[in-house]
């Protein structure tokens, strides 16, 4: 017997019982606490001097043989809004987005899928760089950094 859920939210986390008749012993019955955790966004500043190369980790505790199964995008928020940069598919070289003017020559994917941008530049300080990565449609996990960017 299995209990298959849909849309698993936090307020589905409590116990559940399953019983059942049985002949000729009777109701046989067990119980299960669920508990379902809100997925947390993991918030990083990270400080860079001006024209230097910076390296943002996607996941800081996961590697690269974990992250090469799933969908992960890095994306940059400015005024407000997100902007896709890059995108990586399973198996498949990671796709550029050229939406961004700013940042189209000056970012490439890294070891462990980080983000490196080079050179940094005035406009980039306190931006927020963020990796979603897809581990199911449900359920994606997200890292963010705030960038410093300091003069010599």
């Amino acid at each position: 017997w299995a209990l298959h859920l849909k849309n698993v939210s936090t307020s589905l986390s409590g116990w559940y019982e399953c019983s059942f008749a049985t002949f000729p012993d009777g109701t046989k019955s067990a119980k299960v606490q669920l508990i379902v955790k809100a997925e947390e966004e993991q918030h990083y500043v990270k400080e860079v001097r001006l024209n230097q190369t910076l390296e943002i980790p996607c996941l800081e505790d996961t590697t690269s043989e974990n992250l090469s199964n799933y969908h992960l995008k890095w994306l940059v928020e400015e005024n407000g809004r997100k902007e896709e940069l890059v995108t990586k598919e399973p198996s498949c070289p990671a796709v550029y987005r050229n939406g961004s003017v700013p940042y189209r020559q000056r970012v490439c994917l890294g070891l462990n899928n980080a983000l490196k941008i080079f050179p940094t530049k005035i406009m980039d300080d306190g931006r927020v760089f963020s990796c979603h990565v897809m581990y199911h449609p449900e359920r994606v996990r997200k890292s963010s950094t705030t960038v410093r960017v300091f003069g010599k």
